[in-house]
């Protein structure tokens, strides 16, 4: 199942399920403007009133509550179940770079595809992984972090516009994002070409519905 929402009330609604053992007593309006940068508390409130109608959040019974996530929302967050519902962040390349559609939308993942930091979910596309299992048209489980290993396979955001699923080699001097394809070859860059935005930890595949 997947959820839309806009990009702001996304933002709200990872915010408040990020940030939900911070806070000794559930945000306020107040708090939340800050949490995510806005300045004024009417700006908040039809986004308020769409995650409530989507039932993510409770509606507040009077002023002085707090902000809290539904139970509901909690559990689609994976906080009891087998399953965890994470963002789908559109499609990236396994052959060019090309830029990742970002689109706001959930997607229900086995929690042994995920790990316990944030993660998120991207759509394959090209053949420049195949040699490591990864074909068009599957999906990816992405652990979010600006730092890997080398050998990892991450996405790479190159020169802050297109985004790239491949091996990673880093060296003081240059970075080397290299295909799992004999046909293709290394793409090398400077360090600050390169802006790691996460590492693979699982993927899925559909036989019925290949695209």
């Amino acid at each position: 199942m997947r959820l839309n929402l806009t990009r702001k009330q996304q933002e709200i609604f990872d915010f408040l399920s990020q940030n939900q053992d911070s806070f000794r007593h559930p945000p306020t309006l107040e708090e939340l403007c800050a949490g995510i940068g806005v300045k004024s508390r009417g700006s908040l409130h039809a986004h308020i009133k769409a995650l409530i109608e989507a039932k993510l959040i409770e509606a507040p019974e009077r002023k002085q509550r707090g902000i809290r996530l539904t139970e509901y929302a909690k559990r689609m967050l994976g906080a009891s179940g087998s399953e965890s519902h994470l963002p789908f962040a559109g499609t990236i390349a396994a052959g060019r770079p090309i830029e990742a559609v970002e689109t706001i939308s959930y997607m229900a993942i086995p929690d042994q595809l995920r790990t316990q930091r944030p993660c998120y979910v991207l759509k394959i596309s090209g053949d420049s992984m195949i040699e490591a299992g990864i074909y068009d048209g599957d999906w990816v489980v992405i652990e979010q972090r600006s730092y890997a290993r080398n050998g990892e396979i991450v996405v790479a955001l190159i020169n802050k516009i297109e985004a790239t699923l491949k091996y990673i080699e880093q060296y003081p001097h240059e970075v080397l994002l290299i295909p799992a394809n004999a046909k293709m070859e290394a793409m090398r860059y400077r360090l600050e070409q390169v802006e790691i935005q996460g590492v693979l930890v699982g993927q899925m595949r559909s036989y019925s519905n290949k695209h």
